[in-house]
């Protein structure tokens, strides 16, 4: 009988892998600091000292603008609103079409249509799970006015490419960065590469206030605007002298002084953080690596990757298993999750984002079809436009959020030690992936019953 757990055997480990703990008591401190104040926001929607925000919001964007050279870092209260914040910014109009991820959250390429603008998906690279730029320059239309970098799982896409794509044509960039605070690449630290980008502070992220984001730039006027954006910019028109008064109608996308004091204690602590990813990321890159059949995450000389998760582009043909089955194998040699952030294995990341519904039936704002409808252009949305998505959606992507604090390589130990165990041993699954047409557990349950009757 085989040694693998999901057929009997012993698993490798059975000790629950630790819960992620993201508060401590500086962030209590900080907490009960601006309690003890009684100013919780510092914000005023009107022109004046309070447009943009109290003390401790403008000591967290001054720490984050500091510590990676940017010359400007907006907070906002998520990211979700930072990325509508940067299309705004950079002055996408209805009509106006913007080429996007189709492998990650939905509002890296929704946040286009709220300007009216159209999201064009464009494939990915699969060595780095971001934008390919052959693909992106084939999508390139006169209509072409930005482009929505996502810095997937934390590893940076090729912004020199996507640059060279986008500077001689006048196209906006924007980094969305969300998985990705405080990598660099090629030196360069991600986010204001390109024009405007920024950050996530949800509570999945390395480090959070609960929800927010931030926005970075080098660029005076795309601050200016992203500001305007932020706090009912209508208001404060006096503050800035724009001669280009689109899209500065503004929201409230504001961060309170709470989560700014609190994202500030977090922030002191996220290098570290990176550092001890790094370090279990390494291990398992070596461990992993030298298996045929896995890809592990692969970063150029002078580039960092954030792990925010852990990717392996698996090769069902060379394993000699469904991915689906691997998953499983693997998640029964350990232990069962008591949350999302101790899952072993996860697959198949996010649906192209193509396939929604709103792309699929070209219903976004209202009922009338705009903005696809709007220049009478006609947008393919169809399966099979992004086939490097769709391979790596349906068969190759594997990822695992385990690959964090406060693991230790003890954990990426048992992690490597069961990867590899199921891999020398598959060939003793290959009877279920041609036998069962169901769920894999239910043909494991007929092999265990079957081999207790014998």
């Amino acid at each position: 009988m085989s040694e693998l757990a999901i057929l009997g055997g012993k698993p490798v480990r059975t000790i629950p892998f630790p819960d992620r703990k993201t508060m401590g008591e500086a962030e209590k401190r900080a907490a009960l600091r601006v309690l003890d104040s009684d100013v919780l926001s510092g914000f005023l929607g009107a022109g004046g000292a309070a447009f943009n925000g109290g003390e401790e919001v403008k000591k967290f964007e001054r720490a984050w603008a500091d510590k990676y050279g940017f010359k400007h870092a907006i907070s906002v209260n998520s990211w979700t609103s930072g990325l509508m914040v940067a299309v705004g910014a950079v002055g996408v109009e209805p009509g106006d079409e913007v080429i996007c991820s189709p492998y990650t959250m939905s509002a890296s390429a929704t946040a286009a249509l709220f300007y009216g603008g159209v999201p064009v998906f464009a494939d990915l690279d699969p060595a780095n799970y971001c934008l390919d730029p052959v693909s992106i320059e084939a999508r390139i239309t006169e209509r072409t006015k930005a482009i929505i970098v996502v810095h997937l799982f934390g590893g940076p896409a090729n912004m020199d490419a996507i640059m060279e794509i986008a500077r001689p044509r006048g196209i906006k960039v924007i980094e969305d960065a969300a998985q990705a605070p405080g990598v660099y690449y090629k030196g360069r630290p991600v986010g204001a590469i390109g024009d405007i980008g920024g950050f996530s502070l949800n509570y999945h992220k390395h480090i959070h206030a609960g929800e927010g984001g931030v926005l970075v730039t080098n660029d005076d006027e795309l601050a200016a605007r992203s500001q305007l954006i932020r706090n009912h910019g209508e208001n404060a028109l006096d503050m800035f002298n724009l001669d280009n008064l689109s899209n500065v109608i503004g929201g409230n996308y504001r961060f309170t002084e709470i989560q700014a004091a609190i994202a500030y204690e977090q922030f002191q602590k996220l290098e570290s953080l990176l550092e001890h990813r790094q370090m279990l990321a390494g291990y398992l890159n070596e461990r992993l690596g030298a298996i045929d059949g896995l890809a592990v995450p692969t970063v150029e000389e002078g580039s960092t990757h954030a792990y925010y998760m852990y990717p392996l582009r698996y090769d069902p043909a060379k394993i000699g298993i469904p991915r689906n089955l691997f998953l499983k194998a693997v998640s029964a040699e350990l232990p069962a999750p008591s949350g999302w952030e101790t899952t072993p294995l996860a697959e198949a990341y996010v649906k192209p984002l193509y396939l929604n519904e709103i792309y699929q039936q070209q219903i976004a704002i209202g009922s009338k079809g705009f903005p696809f409808n709007y220049t009478g252009q006609q947008y393919d949305y169809s399966k099979g436009i992004c086939p490097v998505t769709e391979r790596l959606h349906e068969y190759e992507m594997l990822y695992t959020p385990l690959v964090r604090e406060p693991l230790t390589l003890e954990d990426m130990k048992d992690y490597a030690d069961a990867i590899e165990k199921v891999v020398h041993s598959a060939d003793d699954l290959k009877h279920l992936a041609a036998t069962n047409d169901g769920d894999v557990f239910d043909a494991v349950a007929a092999v265990n019953a079957t081999a207790s009757v014998r």
